[in-house]
């Protein structure tokens, strides 16, 4: 063991909404390995995460593939020799109505949103319960719980993520590991900073709080529930979506 810092590992953390939690992760004194298959933008992060004090480990790793992941998984507990928090954060969309959208539209989105997330948390559950302590917090979508036309695929997905996780929590909850989702509404990306004028204003609209969210936002929530003062807490959904949907 290098030392006795926690580790994080977080899938998509090297930009985005990952990339926020994995610095929010650092800066509260853990020791954080990205997985990603940007390897330019991983290299840029780990150099980000080192100057916050973290030890990073990069890992290039389609999280679709089990045995891929759970290599992943046992070189993380090699480096450190532990693994505390998996944050589950890696997803794609794949926009077309239903009338349009091809069965690889579906599988892939299915594959990357759902079960990187069957794959990474079976990966590293065994050493958690036997460690007695392990926080599993999956980002899913206000979509998740609310749907969108044109992103069934999408919604099916991350809808998917809250029953996995409520199921799991049943199952290793008296041995001291969490599981939580996080259900993120509409966050500020270079896509939505892009969106003409007009349409913002739309976006801004529906929301409560008349504020798009910030990446931080979602990385906040995350920190609480990874840290020892959300023990008690599992199986349970976070929304952070400016009020969107209540």
């Amino acid at each position: 063991m290098t030392d006795e810092k926690r580790v994080a590992l977080i899938t998509g953390g090297a930009r985005g909404i990952g990339k926020a939690i994995a610095s929010r992760l650092a800066r509260d004194g853990m020791n954080v390995a990205i997985c990603d298959l940007l390897e330019d933008a991983m290299r840029e992060t780990k150099v980000e995460l080192e100057s916050l004090g973290s030890d990073t480990a990069t890992f290039s790793c389609d999280v679709t593939d089990l045995d891929r992941v759970s290599e992943m998984v046992a070189g993380v507990e090699e480096h450190y020799g532990r693994l505390d928090v998996l944050v589950n954060n890696a997803g794609i969309t794949n926009d077309k109505l239903l009338m349009r959208m091809s069965g690889d539209d579906w599988g892939k989105v299915l594959s990357v949103n759902l079960t990187s997330v069957f794959n990474c948390t079976k990966s590293v559950i065994r050493g958690m319960l036997s460690n007695r302590w392990g926080r599993i917090i999956s980002i899913s979508s206000v979509i998740g719980l609310m749907g969108n036309a044109g992103q069934a695929n999408y919604a099916a997905s991350k809808a998917g993520i809250i029953g996995f996780s409520k199921s799991v929590a049943r199952e290793v909850a008296s041995r001291g590991v969490t599981v939580n989702v996080i259900t993120p509404g509409y966050i500020e990306t270079p896509m939505t900073r892009d969106l003409p004028e007009k349409a913002k204003q739309q976006l801004f609209d529906m929301i409560p709080m008349k504020r798009l969210g910030t990446p931080e936002d979602v990385a906040n929530a995350v920190a609480y529930l990874a840290s020892d003062d959300a023990g008690y807490i599992t199986g349970q959904i976070l929304n952070v979506n400016g009020g969107i949907y209540m």
